[in-house]
């Protein structure tokens, strides 16, 4: 039961205590005091991407004509990424571009998604702002320099602040709009849609847990038939965030996908 000791309830009195939000602001284990300062979290995505890379060199390192069961599997996720969301929406030209940047988004988000459901790690990786933030970051970066690259900088601000068919006096609202939409609220809602549903997704497992442990150890009689129902909510929602983990991964790399189609185009 993956989540059960991390979520203990009522040390010493015997009551049951929600989950808080400490849990996401650990106390520093690592270099405390220096710019290499480590906690549980930074340690958490550490492992996740370190796991993630081995498992791809220890499946990839000798590539065969007919594939090992390791190679099949890391092939056929990067066939996922290339032609479900690259391909799909890039087409094969511009996406060939882009595949590597976004196939390591995915995989590195999975990643850290992922975690939170892991005995010994219990949390994501992501469920804190900073590692959605810089992905936002990347994301938002990668679309720019798209459009500079594809466009060329003065299509590329035409195409995203002036769209055309409308009247030129729309453009003084408009304009701002666009402006900010584009270039202010795509990172932030990125950052913000990661974090969010694994923060809320963790919090709902926690909850579950804890109050199994609160019904089958705090509570005699009837009361502990609680227990059962919140352990089976612990379960689903367990399968739940795995599900949430792949999608979420889906999402942002499909959306950093969208952005770079839209910024590359010479024409809308």
């Amino acid at each position: 039961m993956n989540l059960l000791s991390a979520a203990e309830a009522g040390h010493g009195d015997g009551g049951f205590h929600a989950p808080t939000l400490d849990e996401f602001f650990p106390p520093a284990i690592f270099f405390e005091g220096t710019p290499f300062e480590l906690n549980r979290i930074m340690l958490v995505r550490l492992f996740a991407i370190a796991v993630m890379l081995l498992l791809f060199w220890l499946a990839l390192r000798k590539g065969r004509l007919i594939p090992s069961r390791g190679q099949s599997i890391a092939e056929l996720g990067l066939d996922f990424v290339r032609i479900q969301i690259v391909e799909e929406i890039l087409g094969e030209k511009l996406g060939r571009k882009y595949l590597p940047l976004l196939a390591a988004m995915f995989f590195g988000i999975f990643a850290m998604n992922i975690t939170g459901i892991i005995p010994g790690l219990n949390i994501a990786g992501t469920s804190v702002i900073a590692m959605p933030l810089l992905l936002a970051v990347v994301a938002y970066i990668m679309f720019i320099y798209a459009g500079f690259r594809e466009a060329g900088g003065a299509t590329f601000f035409r195409n995203a602040l002036f769209p055309p068919g409308v009247p030129w006096v729309m453009y003084i609202l408009l304009t701002p709009i666009e402006f900010i939409n584009i270039f202010i609220v795509r990172p932030i809602s990125l950052a913000l849609r990661l974090l969010l549903n694994m923060m809320v997704g963790h919090l709902l497992l926690v909850l579950c847990f804890a109050a199994t442990h609160f019904f089958f150890f705090s509570m005699s009689g009837g009361f502990m038939a609680f227990g059962a129902l919140t352990l089976i909510g612990g379960f689903v929602m367990t399968i739940v965030e795995m599900a949430v983990a792949v999608l979420q991964a889906y999402v942002f790399t499909l959306l950093a996908s969208v952005y770079i189609q839209q910024a590359a185009a010479k024409e809308h």
